[in-house]
Parts: C-alpha cells; structure tokens; sequence
C-alpha cells in the first residue's frame, strides 16, 4: 500500500487535463501575440525602446493571472515561462524582436523568466499541499509593475540621479518603484490568498497584508536601486518572495 502512494501521487502530478491543454495553447498565442502586436503599434506610434520593452515586461508578467485561471496541474502550467528562459535568450542573443532587445540591451528578458519560473515552481501547489502562490504572484507583480513602472518614469521625468556599482538611477523612478510595488502586492495579497485560484492558500488579513506590502515596497526599491542593469529581475521577485515568505511561516 505504501509503495502505491508514490507511484499514484506522481501520476497526478502529470495527469494532463484538457484545461492544460487550453492553457498551453492560449499561453503561447497570448505571448507571441504580445511580442507582434508591441513590436507593430511600437514602429507605428514611433515609441521609444525602452517604452516599448517595458509595454512588453508587463504583459508578460501579468499573463501569470492566466496561468493560474487555466491551469489545473502546476507541472503544466511552469512550461510556457520556463520555455521563455530559452526563447527569450534567443530574441536576446539574435534581436529578433526591436521591442525587446536591442545591442544596448541586457538579458534582463531572461532573468525575468527564470524568477517567474523559479518561484512558482517552489511555491505554487495544485496537489492539495500547502499553496504559497500568492508569494509567488506578490513577487512577481513587484517586479512587473514596480520595475515596469520605475523605468519609465525614471526615462520620462527623471531629473535627480544617484549612481550604484556604475548604474545610474533617478529618485522619481525610484519613488515609482515603491509606489507601484506597494499597490500591487497589497492588491495580490488581498485577492488571491483563499479565492478560486489558490483555495489551500491562508487568508491574510488587510492588516498584516498592509504591512507585508510596505515591507515589500522597501525592499523592491531597494533592490532595484542597486541592482546592475537587468539583474533587478532576479534581485527585485527573489528578494521580494523571501521577506513576504518569512511573513507567512
């Protein structure tokens, strides 16, 4: 009986739903249709890159909502940001897409989907164990509109710089950042714990979900500062994951 209890939880752990198909479908239609549309309204409105890549980071941060709505097993629905840790190296290496990359440009495309990738596969659980997704998506939603928001503010109405390990930062995208950071985790800690797409997660009350935010907003800005060019995509989610984590031990 005890032998059997493996070999059945790892066959639900890959038991594959027609829902899972859906999502992976949609999925990559949704990210490649992101990249195409970005790329055309981009060139036509004559956008600059750096809108344009962020346009991009935010999209693709945000398509994390789809995966937990159309996915019924994790081992499925890591695959579209774990396979973008390839695709994206690739657009980076070759500037496939003008909207993302260009010679200037840092991996940064890459340690975004190695953060997303890495944190929900430590996190997020459909199995019935104890679901911290709602970490993952907190972190996650730090870096994607905090770090969206931080950069094109601090390129559009930065006016006061500070410099760290050679790297330039405004205040004002700074500022930004923690803002940004603040309502989105605030919002995702509000949302997502006990709703439909994390139901064996724990409710945290506004309170301490309020306070998680702050903490979360410091340390995103904080990270972001100081992080070298791209590398804020690893720092920012990672960092910001660890502090909300310690919050729910």
């Amino acid at each position: 009986m005890r032998c059997a209890e493996p070999i059945q939880s790892v066959a639900k752990e890959f038991r594959v739903t027609q829902r899972d198909i859906v999502g992976l479908i949609l999925s990559y239609l949704y990210a490649f249709g992101l990249l195409f549309v970005v790329e055309a309204v981009g060139k036509r409105l004559k956008w600059p890159q750096y809108f344009t890549r962020k346009i991009v980071h935010i999209g693709a941060g945000m398509w994390i909502w789809g995966i937990l709505a159309l996915f019924d097993n994790r081992t499925y629905g890591l695959i579209p940001f774990a396979t973008f840790i390839i695709l994206n190296f690739i657009f980076y290496r070759f500037q496939i897409f003008k909207a993302m990359d260009t010679r200037d440009s840092s991996p940064g495309t890459v340690y975004f989907a190695i953060s997303i990738t890495v944190l929900f596969a430590l996190l997020w659980r459909t199995d019935g164990g104890v679901d911290r997704v709602a970490v993952a998506a907190a972190a996650v939603m730090a870096m994607t509109w905090g770090d969206g928001i931080a950069s094109i503010v601090g390129q559009a109405r930065g006016k006061r710089f500070y410099e760290v390990f050679a790297h330039r930062r405004s205040w004002e995208g700074s500022g930004a950042m923690a803002v940004a950071t603040f309502v989105a985790v605030l919002g995702t800690l509000l949302f997502l714990p006990g709703s439909g797409w994390s139901a064996a997660s724990v409710t945290i009350l506004p309170g301490k979900a309020l306070l998680m935010a702050l903490t979360a907003a410091l340390v995103g800005a904080a990270a972001e500062g100081v992080s070298p060019a791209g590398t804020d995509n690893l720092t920012v989610p990672l960092l910001t994951a660890a502090v909300l984590y310690l919050f729910t031990l």
